[in-house]
C-alpha cells in the first residue's frame, strides 16, 4: 500500500532563454528527502521532460544543495542545463543563498554526481545569467576535413579541421561545417549517425559553424540516436565539451575567451548559450525563466 503523499515545491524552467517557450524544459522537484532512487526515477518517467532534478541538503559541508539528476529513463552523473536550471530554481525558491566563490564572484557550490562543481551568478532579474563550471575535455581522436564519408553523412562541406572525438563527461563526436547555412540547413540521417557514435562509442553528433558579424559567436546542433532520432535543444554539456576542444586545441581563434553559442531554432527553442574560458577551465551558463511554480503531490 502506498505511503502518505507529501507536498513538495515544484518547479519547471526553461533553461538558455529569458522567455517562456525558449531554451530548454527542466522539471525540478525541491524538498526531495524522503523519495529513494526508483520513485525519483518514477517521477523523472511522470514529468516526460528531457531531465528532472532533485534537490537535496548537501552531503559535503562546502555544498549549497545536492542534486541528483534523471533522463524519463536513467540517472545522470552531471548535466549542464539541469545544474544550471537547478540553480535557477534554488535562487527563486530561497533553497540556498550566493556566496562567495574560490577564485572571485558569488555563485553556489552543487554536489552531484559528478563531485562539487561552482555555478557563478552575475547580473539579476531577468537579466540574471548562472554559469556551471564544466569538466576537463580530452581530445580523444582526430578525423581530417578530406573525410568523405562524415561529409557524405552531413550532406555537408566540413571546416578544414574536419571532425575530432572528444570527452567533456559524456562522450561526443564533433564536426565543423563551413558556413551557418549548411548547420541549420541539416537534415539529420539519425541511422547514419547512430553507426557513427557507436563506433566511437559516443552519446551523440555535435554540428557547428562561425557565424561572424551575428548576435552569436557559433550556430551548434546537438543530435543524439536514441528514442528514434532526438535534437538537444540546448546542451550545456555539448557546448562546454565543445569550448573545452576549440580552447584546447588552439581553435578558439577569433572566438574569444567569451562567446554567445545559438541552438534550437530548428526544434522551435531559440537558445542563447554564454561560454567562458578562463584559466583553463570552461564556464558554461545563460539566462532562465521559471514557467511553472507550483507543489508535487508525491
Amino acid at each position: 500500500m502506498a505511503g502518505p503523499r507529501r507536498a513538495r515545491r515544484f518547479q519547471q524552467v526553461d533553461v538558455f532563454t529569458a522567455r517562456a517557450g525558449g531554451g530548454n524544459p527542466l522539471a525540478v522537484v525541491l524538498d526531495s528527502e524522503g523519495l529513494d532512487t526508483a520513485t525519483m526515477q518514477r517521477i523523472a518517467a511522470w514529468t516526460d521532460v528531457v531531465e528532472t532534478t532533485f534537490v537535496l541538503p548537501p552531503d559535503s559541508p562546502e555544498a549549497s544543495y545536492r542534486l541528483r539528476i534523471f533522463t524519463p529513463s536513467r540517472e545522470l552523473a552531471f548535466a549542464g542545463h539541469p545544474s544550471v536550471g537547478t540553480a535557477h530554481a534554488v535562487l527563486q525558491a530561497g533553497w540556498a543563498l550566493p556566496r562567495p566563490l574560490a577564485g572571485g564572484g558569488t555563485g553556489l557550490i552543487q554536489e552531484c554526481g559528478a563531485g562539487l562543481l561552482p555555478l557563478r551568478i552575475t547580473g539579476e532579474g531577468v537579466a540574471r545569467e548562472i554559469a556551471v563550471q564544466a569538466p576537463p575535455v580530452a581530445l580523444l581522436s582526430r578525423h581530417g576535413g578530406e573525410d568523405a564519408a562524415l561529409s557524405a553523412l552531413l550532406g555537408a562541406s566540413l571546416a578544414e579541421a574536419g571532425g575530432a572525438v572528444i570527452d567533456g563527461g559524456r562522450r561526443w563526436f564533433v564536426a565543423e561545417l563551413r558556413d551557418e547555412a549548411a548547420v541549420r540547413g541539416l537534415h539529420p540521417d539519425f541511422a547514419g549517425i547512430a553507426a557513427l557514435v557507436a563506433a566511437h562509442d559516443a552519446i551523440g553528433l555535435t554540428v557547428f559553424a562561425r557565424t561572424p558579424s551575428r548576435d552569436h559567436d557559433l550556430v551548434v546542433r546537438a543530435l543524439m540516436p536514441v528514442a528514434g532520432g532526438y535534437e538537444d535543444p540546448a546542451s550545456g554539456a555539448a557546448n562546454a565539451a565543445l569550448a573545452g576542444y576549440l580552447h584546447g586545441s588552439g581553435q578558439a581563434a577569433g572566438l574569444g575567451d567569451r562567446y554567445v553559442v545559438s541552438q534550437g531554432r530548428e526544434v522551435g527553442r531559440d537558445a542563447r548559450l554564454v561560454l567562458h574560458h578562463e584559466a583553463g577551465r570552461i564556464w558554461v551558463g545563460g539566462p532562465c525563466c521559471s514557467v511553472v511554480t507550483g507543489t508535487l503531490q508525491w
